[in-house]
């Protein structure tokens, strides 16, 4: 495994690289980094150059300047950089999470860097017929979260949207994933603080994404909840079909393997 940082306008991106072949870039939400992304990647390295990284903001990649309020173009804008960095040719993109949000407007501006874009569950919750109500959620949390910290506004948050906030790291555990769940507990003040309400609110551009080398997928074992309803809504938006990946929000982690078979079916172009 390389890694190496990257410098962009008002931040430095911390970015590792495992594998050989084609490039795909991973880009996770929430609190995630490239740690997060690793098993995935290893199950991957051996078809694909898999770039994973540190958001802006997160872990090993710092804001050059005060925290503000981010906007899903600025880090779209990252992905962009970690792919030209990478190499003339054009890269495939898993995105999950914030990170599909991220990916999708990737896609609509800069179309030709793109080869294949399978966009993972992204809570693109200003498309559901109860936008308001998420809004007012998405401003409650972020309110709580100055008020009263972090860890009360994500228990809101999760108990609203069935997404839960990381674990404590439980002492059983195998160490580096009690390291990555404490990483990932301090980035929730970004993700919280600077993201939710923008990122929330975003809604991918159907004209740009018409006839783009696009996938939507949730996870099977997401039928019927807030990510799945939100899949199902960018999906009809943008006029495409939606599939199934396996396991739940976070698949590619708790079942990288099998993950990694389906995604790269998709990625190679599978109905």
């Amino acid at each position: 495994m390389d890694s190496g940082m990257l410098t962009t306008p008002g931040a430095e991106l911390y970015y590792e690289a495992r594998g050989s072949g084609p490039v795909l870039l991973t880009i996770l939400g929430g609190g995630g980094d490239a740690a997060m992304a690793g098993p995935l990647a290893e199950a991957l390295a051996r078809r694909y150059t898999v770039i994973t990284y540190d958001r802006r903001g997160t872990t090993r990649s710092p804001f050059t300047g005060p925290p503000a309020e981010q906007r899903v173009a600025e880090h779209a804008d990252d992905a962009l950089g970690l792919i030209d960095a990478s190499g003339p040719e054009a890269a495939y993109v898993f995105g999950t999470h914030s990170g599909a949000l991220i990916a999708l407007d990737l896609l609509a501006r800069h179309p030709a860097r793109v080869r294949r874009l399978v966009a993972h569950e992204p809570p693109a919750f200003d498309l559901l017929p109860d936008a308001a109500r998420w809004r007012r959620l998405a401003q409650e949390a972020v309110d709580l979260g100055r008020r009263e910290g972090v860890g009360p506004a994500m228990r809101r948050f999760g108990e609203e949207t069935g997404v839960a906030a990381p674990p404590e790291p439980d002492p059983g555990l195998p160490a580096w994933v009690r390291d990555m769940l404490a990483r990932m507990a301090a980035n929730m003040e970004t993700s919280l603080l600077y993201e939710l309400r923008s990122f929330s609110r975003f809604v991918p551009d159907p004209v740009a994404l018409r006839g783009a080398p696009l996938v939507l997928a949730s996870g099977a074992q997401s039928r019927g909840k807030l990510m799945h309803r939100c899949t199902l809504a960018v999906a009809e938006h943008l006029g495409v079909t939606a599939v199934e990946l396996p396991g739940d929000h976070v698949g590619y982690l708790r079942s990288p393997a099998e993950f990694a078979a389906a995604l790269h079916e998709r990625l190679a172009g599978s109905p």
